[in-house]
């Protein structure tokens, strides 16, 4: 199963005790269903769990006689809704104060969402009709997609008003709000009842930040070695050329002293120098000779 799939599945779990709960679950799935018309209202899934919800939601929203005409599966193993009875259709749009004969251009209506609990139960039916999550392991986002350019302002302004920061764009025909933030993602999670997929998106956050870190440190350690590693060459070039140009034993003591310590330890840095060294010098005390031994010039010791 999919992360997108589990995160249905456990909003799919939530109770619907309360009839106003219900009544805005449904809500939020009608406005962001494939088609929500006076002539005909059609919702399309791909999540088994919600298939066997929206009956028992659209029971408790809007009474035993109010069901779907007519359920089908089709290949693409998605489950379809139809109503096309134009009474039933009536219920349900009067059932949020719309007149279906009337009604242009969906717009929310807050006073069904007036509420704590009804609010979270409409966000959770948006989602179940028409949101969608990547896996967190590859990445995060969450959108919501309808084809009602009001619904989606106005839903915007609600995700505000609870706190978050959404975006939102068209695309091809359809309004998309989304979020791109790990945390933003998990907190909209948690409001609409699935804190396990919330969990889930935070552990992958943590461990990703974890493997990013680690990379880092590989990163950074092997730069750092690279460094040492030319620097530890660059100073055997010139402590060969010293040699050639007029022997190492005309160096002063203690600049022979670490020349003789870089010929024996090739790759050691500069701090392993200092560990090495007969009278354990420090690390500056290295770099000050290596600094004046990289300077050195032939003639030096004519001087």
């Amino acid at each position: 199963m999919t992360f997108s799939a589990r995160v249905k599945a456990e909003l799919c779990r939530t109770g619907l005790n309360r009839a106003c709960c219900a009544a805005a679950e449904a809500y939020g799935v009608l406005l962001y269903a494939n088609t929500f018309s006076a002539k005909e209202i059609k919702i399309i899934t791909a999540s088994p769990d919600f298939a066997q919800r929206l009956p028992r939601l659209w029971k408790r929203a809007f009474g035993a006689d109010s069901g779907f005409d007519a359920v089908s599966a089709n290949t693409g193993s998605k489950t379809v809704f139809f109503m096309q009875d134009a009474e039933k259709i009536r219920t349900v749009f009067a059932r949020y104060g719309y007149d279906a004969a009337a009604t242009v251009a969906h717009h929310i209506n807050l006073g069904m969402l007036e509420e704590d609990c009804c609010r979270v139960s409409f966000l959770r039916g948006a989602y179940l009709a028409g949101g969608s999550i990547t896996d967190p392991e590859k990445g995060y986002h969450l959108e919501l997609v309808t084809d009602h350019k009001n619904v989606s302002g106005e839903m915007f302004s609600i995700l505000l008003e609870l706190g978050f920061s959404p975006k939102d764009t068209m695309r091809a025909g359809h309004y998309v709000i989304y979020f791109k933030q790990s945390e933003a993602i998990e907190d909209f999670f948690t409001l609409i009842g699935a804190p396990n997929a919330a969990m889930e998106i935070m552990s992958a956050r943590v461990e990703k930040d974890m493997r990013n870190a680690v990379n880092r440190r590989v990163n950074c350690d092997s730069a750092n070695a690279d460094k040492i590693v030319s620097a530890a060459q660059a100073q055997l070039e010139q402590i060969r050329k010293i040699e050639r140009e007029t022997g190492l034993e005309n160096l002063p003591e203690d600049l022979r002293e670490v020349a003789l310590l870089r010929i024996a330890n090739p790759e050691a840095s500069l701090a392993d120098l200092a560990l090495l060294s007969p009278g354990g010098m420090s690390k500056s005390g290295i770099n000050h000779r290596m600094r004046k031994l990289m300077a050195y010039k032939a003639d030096a010791a004519q001087d």
